[in-house]
């Protein structure tokens, strides 16, 4: 017990200060790099406003058009399903809630663990079914690289570990739950610099589309 007790002070400790330093920099670094970078000016006498359809943008890519849903009903939605079910568990569950609080100040109110449990369960075989059709569609497959398989694994890592510690189905639970806490940390220590990136940089790259088709007078 005193072995995971060490170990889980650990993550807590010294690993947590790490993993959030890292994060830190390496996301403003990433942000900085795509505004430094920026665009080539357009003399062209726009024909709109590029804040609107920029914003608009935001929203109705959000949700996938008829032809995409058509074309890959399965990407739509098991990925929705394991997208808002990592979303609910990260950001309703009662110890998540107190820990950005601790960090932020800021505080929301949670929603029942038996509803948390079951997300969470759903999440876990939802990211599993996207792993076999990962593996066993021809396209995927072929185009499928070493850091999809990574990224996937710490995602997987970071639920389940969340849904053993939560349900206690691993002893001692000091070494579960630093686990949990481990695994959360590679994942902010990979965020930057993987595709894990686009949970910030997708809604900076859909606004500039929907701006540049505005600034045309198109939709986007």
């Amino acid at each position: 017990m005193s072995g995971s007790m060490e170990f889980l002070l650990w993550t807590k400790g010294p690993m947590f200060n790490v993993a959030i330093a890292i994060f830190a920099i390496g996301l403003l670094v990433r942000i900085a790099e795509i505004f430094v970078l920026g665009r080539e000016r357009n003399y062209a006498e726009p024909r709109a406003s590029e804040w609107l359809p920029g914003l608009r943008t935001v929203f109705t890519r959000t949700v996938a058009d008829p032809g995409t849903f058509k074309r890959a009903p399965f990407n739509v939605v098991v990925g929705w399903v394991w997208h808002i079910g990592f979303l609910i568990a990260l950001l309703l569950f009662v110890p998540h809630i107190k820990l950005i609080e601790s960090l932020t100040g800021l505080s929301w109110p949670a929603l029942p663990n038996p509803i948390i449990s079951m997300v969470t369960a759903v999440t876990l075989v939802a990211l599993i079914a996207t792993l076999i059709h990962r593996m066993t569609h021809p396209v995927k497959r072929r185009i499928s690289t070493i850091e999809d398989y990574l990224v996937w694994t710490v995602v997987f890592a970071v639920v389940l570990t969340g849904f053993l510690a939560f349900n206690r189905m691993i002893n001692p639970y000091p070494l579960v739950l630093g686990m949990h806490i481990l695994s959360a940390e590679i994942m902010l220590i990979l965020l930057p610099f993987t595709k894990l990136t686009h949970i910030f940089t997708l809604f900076i790259a859909r606004w500039y589309n929907g701006a540049a088709f505005g600034r045309k007078g198109v939709q986007s």
